[in-house]
C-alpha cells in the first residue's frame, strides 16, 4: 500500500510539472511557454519593422496579438506587427506549441526576428494548416519575403 501511494504520488508530481504554467492574478492569466520570460523590456509589434531596418536578425522582446495560430498543433503563429503586416513566429527547436485558440489574445515574445523568405510550398503548407479552402491554396504562386521570429519563450495573457 506505501509502495503504491507514493507511485501515485511520484506520477501525480511528474504530470503536474509537465503542465504549462499559469501565473494568475486578479485581473488577467498568464500561461508561459518555452523558456519563462517576463514583460520587462517588451517593445511595441509595430516598431519591429523600424528596428530591423539594416539589419538581417535582431534579438528583441515584442508585445503583440496573435492573429491566428496553426490549428493542427499550435506550432505556428502569426502575430499582428501593424500596417496591415503579420509576422510568422516558430518556437526553438519546435520544443513547444500555443493553445490553438489564442487568435485575439496578447502574447510577449522572446527570441531573434529576422528577415526570411518563404517559399511557395512552405506558404502554401501554412495556409493548409490554417484551413484555407484548395482554391485559396492554389492562388499561392510567389515567395515572399518578409519577417520571421523564432521565439525561446511566450506568454499569452
Amino acid at each position: 500500500m506505501k509502495k503504491l501511494l507514493l507511485l501515485s504520488s511520484i506520477a501525480l508530481a511528474f504530470f503536474a510539472s509537465c503542465q504549462n504554467k499559469k501565473t494568475e492574478t486578479a485581473a488577467t492569466t498568464a500561461q508561459y511557454f518555452g523558456d519563462t520570460i517576463s514583460e520587462a523590456g517588451a517593445i511595441a509589434a509595430d516598431q519591429l519593422t523600424t528596428q530591423m531596418q539594416g539589419k538581417d536578425s535582431l534579438k528583441v522582446k515584442l508585445t503583440a496579438t496573435i492573429a491566428d495560430v496553426c490549428q493542427k498543433k499550435g506550432c505556428w503563429m502569426n502575430l499582428n506587427i501593424g500596417k496591415d503586416q503579420t509576422m510568422k513566429v516558430s518556437f526553438k527547436d519546435y520544443a513547444f506549441f500555443v493553445p490553438k485558440d489564442a487568435a485575439g489574445k496578447t502574447t510577449v515574445i522572446e527570441g531573434v526576428a529576422f528577415t526570411d523568405t518563404t517559399s511557395v510550398a512552405d506558404l502554401k503548407h501554412y495556409a493548409e494548416d490554417a484551413g484555407k479552402s484548395k482554391e485559396e491554396i492554389e492562388k499561392i504562386t510567389q515567395p515572399e519575403i518578409n519577417i520571421g521570429f523564432e521565439a525561446h519563450g511566450v506568454i499569452i495573457k
